[in-house]
């Protein structure tokens, strides 16, 4: 019933509200979203919600993951880093697009779930899981062709854009109470070129170990 619902969630959720880019549908109908949800959620996998993962986190909406996914506009053999990690989804479907794949989750307990979701799911060689601060990225494994970031920040973490590769594409959400936008910053010889997609909600960026 599973893949029925995953090509439901692509066609209806996805393809309709204008997510075009075919390897990002195809990664999305591959991943078993089941899989990353609490068990007792998992009837409720392929709704068009974000739906809570524990530790006050989410895993995402389901569209709000394919937009990602399309603004890093990956073509199959890029280094990757996914910031906020939380139950593992976004690196899995991540893992379909790109090369190599690094995630990274502050919260130790959430990153042992999102490790053993992975495994489940046939993707613990495909994706290297760090813990802590994702605000910091990872600067031993960078550069990075694209940068993900799963957690609303007041502005694009320095950090992180400074681990991009020379056009390299961070998407992430920006904002505060009054309203996030989701941010795609592409690093250029002449500094950061920013545009802003999308109204969001995310959960707070938080730094910190």
């Amino acid at each position: 019933m599973s893949a029925d619902e995953r090509a439901r969630m692509v066609e209806r959720q996805l393809r309709r509200r204008g997510i075009a880019d075919e390897r990002v549908l195809a990664a999305m109908q591959r991943v078993p979203r089941e899989l990353f949800v609490p068990p007792e959620l998992r009837d409720a996998a392929y709704a068009d919600a974000a739906l809570p993962i524990g530790d006050e986190q989410t895993i995402s909406q389901p569209y709000m993951v394919a937009l990602i996914c399309e603004q890093l506009a990956l073509r199959g053999g890029e280094r990757v880093l996914d910031v906020g990690t939380g139950s593992g989804y976004q690196a899995a479907v991540l893992a379909e697009l790109a090369d190599e794949v690094h995630a990274v989750e502050r919260i130790p307990e959430l990153a042992g779930q999102a490790r053993a979701n992975l495994a489940a799911a046939g993707y613990e060689d495909r994706v290297r899981l760090h813990v802590g601060d994702g605000t910091l990225g990872i600067p031993e494994c960078a550069p990075f062709a694209a940068i993900a970031v799963a957690a609303a920040a007041l502005e694009a973490p320095p950090a992180l854009y400074e681990q991009l590769e020379p056009r390299g594409r961070l998407v992430v959400p920006v904002g505060g109470a009054g309203g996030q936008w989701l941010e795609v910053v592409v690093r250029t010889p002449e500094g950061p070129a920013v545009v802003r997609t999308v109204p969001c909600r995310f959960v707070p960026l938080v730094a910190g170990r």
